[in-house]
């Protein structure tokens, strides 16, 4: 496993339900946009427009901890494992402030793909790259 990565999330109005704590689906936006930081979106850029290739989700398990609430600015602390040819593993946290606990825990489970929806091994440059964070 490598370093953890942090992203700060500010929680909205609009990701809240009806009692103002965060619609779970939302969660998993807050865990991707993350994960583009870790990956950088130039090289999410460039791999797919120099070599057909781009990552999905092919698995995900989070766990509801504590409710999220309208205004609070949480941390989503994210690692990561290259899992065999095709997959990487990230295990993901959201942290509300102060918290003593993580809100959620997740484990997201991508796949390399090209752009005819088939499994391709993860690019060397790809790899080289993730083992330098």
């Amino acid at each position: 496993m490598t370093t953890i990565h942090h992203h700060s999330v500010q929680i909205y109005y609009e990701d809240t339900d009806h009692s103002g704590v965060v619609y779970h689906p939302n969660f998993l936006k807050y865990f991707e946009r993350a994960r583009e930081h870790v990956i950088d979106s130039d090289r999410l850029a460039q791999l797919w427009n120099e070599q057909g290739l781009g990552f999905a989700v092919y698995k995900a398990n989070l766990t509801f901890l504590d409710g999220v609430r309208f205004a609070e600015v949480c941390d989503v602390q994210t690692s990561f494992e290259l899992d065999g040819k095709y997959k990487t593993l990230w295990h993901q946290e959201l942290w509300r402030p102060n918290a003593k606990k993580p809100a959620v825990t997740g484990e997201i489970e991508m796949v390399c793909m090209d752009q005819q929806k088939r499994l391709h091994p993860l690019p060397d440059s790809f790899i080289e790259a993730m083992l330098k964070l």
